[in-house]
């Protein structure tokens, strides 16, 4: 049975009910997260429940619980459900408004809405063989270090990538890559592992902060610039991290191969470091 969490009750997800009137529904007026699961842990659960702190003040919503209290539900959820490897999805929106006004009521209860996804994480099919990556402009908001439930653009890009045979689409913006779909992007060049310096451009990624600083730990230089598609397709490497894929090599952008068109040191690398905090730092 899938277990779901909604404001404060635990309860069956089929049996989960949100108003249509749901300004999260109806506006796209929400934030959301999404966690990893390893061996029943959350991973980097202080850097997505700080990023979550940080959109919802950025759109003024209040957070219903307060961050401990959130993370006690999450492991109760991950408890209940018996997940031992996959996702924790967290949705927090203005709440329920029955006026359907642009302007929001006043006092409104936000929704908190939390479910699992049983998903395997650590030996996906991509690491050994590597992703390709199709692009395409960027045709998002500007307040993209916001994390927006309006995600069409996203979804949008996600099939584009798909029908065009890649497994992710980056976004291109004044000919610069701004991030993947879902990812934060990545090249490995002379300089080291280059990637976009965080700003209202770009989501600050939880698992690329982390990763980033593995890297740095381990005598890897990193760059934060932002790089150029140019500059992609003759790098010696590029990959993605995201909660859902921790770090997967990139081997083909738009059909040409990147380095020998295999996953290479660098990533696989990161990713072992990765893989080695996740399970060491999760909490339970």
């Amino acid at each position: 049975m899938s277990v779901a969490y909604l404001n404060g009750a635990f309860l069956p997800l089929e049996d989960v009910r949100i108003s249509p009137l749901d300004r999260g529904f109806l506006f796209a007026d929400g934030i959301y997260e999404v966690a990893a699961v390893i061996d029943g842990g959350l991973v980097d659960s202080a850097s997505h429940l700080a990023r979550l702190e940080r959109s919802t003040a950025a759109i003024g919503i209040p957070l219903p619980l307060s961050l401990d209290a959130i993370e006690a539900a999450q492991k109760e959820l991950v408890v209940r459900s018996g997940l031992t490897e996959g996702l924790v999805y967290l949705q927090i929106t203005r709440g329920v408004d029955a006026s359907r006004d642009f302007i929001a009521a006043p006092g409104l209860q936000p929704t908190l809405f939390m479910f699992m996804q049983d998903k395997v994480v650590v030996d996906l099919p991509g690491v050994k063989t590597g992703i390709a990556v199709a692009t395409m402009p960027d045709l998002r908001w500007a307040r993209r270090d916001i994390k927006s439930v309006g995600l069409l653009a996203q979804a949008m890009a996600k099939q584009t990538a798909k029908d065009a045979g890649a497994q992710e689409a980056w976004m291109i913006e004044d000919g610069f890559v701004t991030e993947g779909a879902s990812s934060t992007a990545f090249i490995v060049t002379d300089e080291g592992i280059v990637t976009r310096p965080y700003s209202q451009t770009v989501l600050a990624g939880c698992t690329g902060a982390a990763l980033t600083a593995l890297a740095e730990e381990s005598g890897l230089a990193v760059i934060r610039r932002p790089f150029t598609l140019e500059e992609a397709l003759v790098a010696k490497e590029a990959f993605i991290t995201s909660a859902s894929t921790l770090c997967l090599p990139v081997v083909r952008i738009d059909g040409e191969p990147i380095g020998d068109g295999t996953p290479g040191p660098v990533a696989t690398r990161l990713r072992s470091l990765y893989v080695d905090f996740a399970r060491a730092t999760s909490v339970r």
